[in-house]
């Protein structure tokens, strides 16, 4: 059996998945500061003949995450954004400053859709990225995500740094005027990113969501909105099935 090791390192997580060319035998979550754990997580996993990483950490979450792929003889392939792979096509100004977190999830949703897409991917940063009915990368945007933005709006005051908040339409105090605020501004985002790329496509597009604040986001939208888990690691999949024999 041969097996592809898959990473998704991002900016708080590394997210990662073993799979066997078919599906997924195992899958694990694991924050940036906790590599004591994911050494653990991995001990016992059958070796991968090939491994392939996103990184958009800092160098210091590559060298360590280095470190602990060095129990495998497998060289990892730390991909970057192409011009075209996966048929998508590329159409950032530079195509290799695309984060490559945002180019898997594209590649996995063109797989998905087939069609032109908004993939929107709920993090540290939420991003909402547009593709075309013929697979191209029109282009997105990046906004702070839900703990991100409340975090900015709370810092400097101290009474509401713990303080959770409820989502209502028409919040009667700070700390649920602050939840729902961030609530709003992201859904807003969405929605109207859904509309320009309606203009541009001539027809709605189906909006698929992943990331840890999935959930909450897409219970929020007024459009049809698929989760997807972990969009990030089926798109390392792709590619590493498109620039390997191995795992086809």
């Amino acid at each position: 059996m041969t097996y592809l090791m898959a990473i998704d390192s991002g900016n708080t997580r590394v997210k990662w998945g073993l799979h066997d060319g078919c599906s997924w035998l195992k899958q694990g979550d694991v924050a940036q500061d906790k590599n004591v754990l994911l050494r653990q997580e991995w001990q016992d996993l059958p070796k991968p003949l090939c491994i392939i990483v996103s990184n958009v950490a800092n160098t210091i979450a590559k060298t360590m995450l280095s470190e602990l792929l060095s129990c495998w003889e497998a060289k990892p392939k730390w991909i970057t954004s192409l011009a075209y792979q996966c048929g998508v096509r590329n159409n950032y100004t530079d195509p290799s400053l695309l984060g490559s977190d945002r180019w898997a999830a594209l590649i996995a949703a063109w797989e998905l859709q087939q069609q032109g897409c908004l993939v929107v991917d709920v993090g540290t940063a939420m991003t909402v990225d547009a593709l075309s009915d013929t697979g191209e990368f029109l282009g997105g945007i990046i906004v702070p995500g839900f703990d991100l933005m409340k975090k900015t709006l709370t810092t400097n005051i101290t009474g509401l740094q713990n303080q959770e908040g409820e989502f209502h339409d028409f919040p009667d105090n700070t700390a649920d005027a602050i939840h729902s605020g961030t609530i709003q501004a992201l859904v807003g985002a969405v929605e109207r990113m859904s509309t320009l790329l309606t203009i541009t496509l001539g027809h709605v597009p189906e909006c698929i969501v992943s990331g840890g604040g999935s959930r909450q986001l897409k219970s929020k939208l007024r459009m049809n909105a698929n989760m997807v888990d972990n969009l990030v690691l089926e798109g390392l999949v792709l590619i590493a099935k498109e620039n390997s024999r191995i795992m086809v």
